[in-house]
């Protein structure tokens, strides 16, 4: 095919504004309306390799997702549950971070709109639902957790077993080893900052020794009186996770080693 026929194609089959222009021998930018949620636009070239066309992306999707995210969050959890579906429904291949569609037999319209539906599906992960963010944060902090104290120092969804044995107040991760253990909340909603703030409430009823630490998703997305009150029976909070992993990890090796 012509680059003329190809265009003809991938506008009957994607939309009438897709044009091309020559990058070089056989290479050719791909122009769509398509974008990204910042309003950049999806990077798509088309190619001649070995005899086969090839739709890239030439690494952008997943260099423009790391300006939000962390490339190793990409990498787990349901990030790469949405990647991974996103390249086995439309046959995108991933190659070392480069995003690549064979085109199938001539059918290049077909192959355009197949791979930019694999773009934005991937995109998707830059603005989860609300519901998505939380499971995803709440498996980072899992991780984090996970490398940040050793496995005999932790019990993840502790719950008192004397004061409260059916786990009606439980506590995301338990730090042990110290005169007084650490109870550490991961926060990404009101709810669940209400809830931390009654199980706290409930163990200095009880009489439990302990220290509390809080980690939020998002202080700032948190109601003001909500918070306040979880701040008076919190010892010590960090407003986010992921730009505090470093102070978060020493705070908790001072606790377990002082």
């Amino acid at each position: 095919m012509t680059a003329e026929t190809i265009e003809i194609d991938f506008r009957r089959k994607v939309g009438a504004s897709v044009r091309l222009a020559n990058e070089g021998v056989n290479r050719y930018r791909v122009f769509t309306p398509f974008l990204f949620e910042d309003g950049d636009h999806l990077a798509v070239v088309l190619k001649h390799e070995n005899n086969r066309w090839v739709l890239s992306d030439e690494g952008h999707t997943y260099m423009h997702l790391t300006y939000d995210l962390e490339e190793k969050d990409l990498q787990r959890g349901n990030r790469q549950k949405i990647i991974s579906n996103a390249l086995s429904v439309f046959s995108v291949e991933d190659r070392d971070g480069e995003l690549r569609l064979l085109i199938p037999e001539e059918q290049f319209g077909d192959g355009l709109f197949s791979f930019i539906q694999a773009l934005l599906k991937i995109s998707d992960v830059s603005y989860l639902s609300r519901e998505r963010v939380r499971s995803t944060f709440l498996e980072d902090f899992r991780t984090f957790m996970e490398a940040a104290v050793p496995d005999d120092r932790r019990s993840f969804d502790w719950h008192d077993p004397q004061h409260d044995p059916e786990g009606n107040y439980t506590v995301d991760c338990r730090l042990n080893g110290m005169p007084k253990p650490m109870m550490v909340f991961a926060l990404p909603s009101d709810d669940r900052v209400r809830d931390a703030t009654i199980s706290l409430l409930q163990l200095e009823r009880w009489g439990t020794p302990h220290r509390s630490l809080a980690i939020f998703e998002d202080q700032e997305e948190v109601n003001r009186k909500v918070l306040a009150r979880f701040s008076d029976v919190c010892e010590k909070l960090f407003s986010s996770l992921g730009a505090n992993k470093d102070r978060i990890a020493t705070y908790l090796s001072d606790a377990m080693h002082g």
